[in-house]
């Protein structure tokens, strides 16, 4: 365990998240008080405020577990410490300097660099999208970026190369009247082992999606009734696997959408197929007879041994007999996801899976890095799968880089989450006019998006670029049995937008 002590509350989030990159399978642990403690202590680190200045400590001598102060380190074995001076005035320069200093120190200790640098936050593709509607030239934007985070030349490349295609897709939306919906159906054929997302089995709720869909379309009533008179610009319908309804309950759900809300200006409708054992023909024809223009059809890895592993119940041969059928009945804009670091995947993996789906020529491709969070089996129960190798590196990131640039893709969209494999990031590629405006949307809040379904978070973006949220409640049963509150909590949000 790595034990960070504060002499007072503050940072704490950021602090975690930035030594937790360095320590991606370590337990860290970030408190203000002596710690009664339960395991072996691999390395201290002492933060203390004081008007004007920061004291840091590091030390490998935890004095028999009792804590200590930054100044009280000095008198401890193998310790590293520095004092710098910040303005109190200003709180965002103040993080900043933290977390610059704390980055020396952890660098300094484990010999390695960070590619983002001290940016631990999801959304790192907003800083150049801001600088850059603001004004600023490229070369300011990277300056900043180096300076300020310490984040490598190609990630800042990438960045600023993503921001300026961003800034083309969303000239088209309606900011002062738009806005965008989230459908969220939270069931799946089976729960992947890495997966933390909000869904249930299917095989348990069978019986009561009916149910769900009627608390789901009193949400859309009263959403649809909310926002009469605005442009809608995008709808996603994500999960979960939303194709695990049923052809008639599809049919049901993109029914009530087209009698309550006004298509007209939608730019994009998306609905998440995700997972090539919940798709057969008849949904698909279903999904065009509604004019549905864009799905994913995501097989993350083209290794049987691995979608075996991860509890994935579909085949490398479903994946394509799924895609070609979707090709046939007319689809156009398809999209597949695939993960980088799944556990015992090595490089060789990455190029066969590139190779296997370059055939396919899809239309777009997101990349993502492994996530391990706290909710997902893999991570619960890591001592099952102690074993498991899970390797990502930038050579990985890059080998599906090339490949999606031989297809004729360039990355769009970017964002990051805690606890990626390798510190990297999560990239969409996609070809010339066939980019996911939502995922641009979500991830640089821009545009108020009203999120409808269990474990589903409405946000709303203010004149003046501050965000507010409100949640719909995770649990399937929960939600269905407090709907009129989800609906009040939308009210209190978006009553008088």
């Amino acid at each position: 365990m790595i034990l960070v002590q504060l002499n007072k509350e503050d940072f704490e989030y950021d602090i975690h998240s930035l030594v937790k990159a360095f320590f991606s399978s370590e337990n860290v642990s970030v408190c203000t008080a002596s710690l009664k403690i339960t395991e072996p202590v691999s390395l201290w680190i002492y933060v203390d405020y004081y008007p004007g200045r920061i004291g840091l400590a590091m030390s490998e001598d935890g004095r028999d577990a009792e804590p200590v102060s930054a100044a009280g380190a000095k008198n401890c074995e193998k310790v590293q410490s520095l004092v710098f001076s910040v303005d109190d005035t200003d709180r965002r320069g103040t993080k900043n300097l933290l977390k610059q200093n704390l980055y020396q120190l952890l660098s300094a200790y484990t010999k390695k660099t960070l590619p983002w640098g001290t940016l631990t936050g999801v959304r790192p593709v907003k800083i150049p999208l801001t600088m850059l509607r603001q004004g600023k030239d490229e070369s300011a934007v990277a300056a900043y970026m180096e300076k300020t985070y310490g984040t490598s030349k190609e990630k800042i490349d990438l960045s600023i190369q993503i921001a300026n295609r961003e800034l083309r897709l969303l000239n088209r939306l309606d900011y002062e009247n738009g806005y965008s919906l989230y459908i969220g159906i939270p069931f799946c054929p089976s729960t992947c082992l890495y997966c933390s997302f909000t869904s249930y089995p299917l095989s348990v709720w069978e019986n009561r999606i009916d149910l769900y869909l009627d608390t789901l379309l009193k949400e859309i009533e009263y959403t649809a009734a909310q926002f009469a008179g605005r442009t809608l610009n995008s709808i996603y319908i994500g999960g979960g696997t939303p194709t695990t309804l049923l052809p008639r309950q599809l049919d049901r759900l993109l029914t009530a959408i087209e009698r309550n809300f006004d298509l007209s200006s939608v730019l994009e409708f998306s609905v998440e197929a995700g997972r090539p054992d919940s798709i057969d023909k008849e949904k698909l024809e279903m999904l065009r007879a509604h004019g549905i223009s864009r799905i994913s059809i995501n097989p993350q890895t083209m290794k049987q041994e691995t979608l075996d592993l991860i509890g994935r119940k579909h085949t490398v041969e479903q994946t394509i007999e799924s895609f070609h059928l979707a090709r046939s009945l007319g689809f156009d804009n398809i999209n597949m996801d695939l993960i980088m670091g799944l556990p015992q995947e090595t490089l060789d993996d990455v190029i066969h899976t590139m190779e296997m789906i370059r055939p396919l020529d899809p239309d777009s491709i997101t990349v993502h890095s492994l996530a391990l969070k706290r909710a997902a089996r893999l991570q619960m129960y890591k001592e099952d799968y102690a074993d498991l190798k899970i390797i990502n590196t930038q050579q990985h990131l890059d080998t599906a880089a090339s490949a999606c640039a031989q297809m004729g893709m360039r990355p769009y969209y970017l964002y990051r989450q805690k606890n990626m494999a390798g510190n990297f990031e999560n990239t969409g590629y996609a070809k010339e006019g066939r980019a996911g405006i939502y995922n641009i949307l979500i991830m640089e809040e821009v545009q108020t998006i009203a999120a409808l379904g269990a474990g589903s978070i409405s946000k709303r973006v203010y004149p003046d670029g501050s965000v507010k949220r409100c949640e719909n409640v995770k649990d399937v049963a929960s939600f269905i049995e407090r709907i009129d509150e989800m609906i009040e909590r939308k009210k209190h949000l978006l009553g008088d937008y």
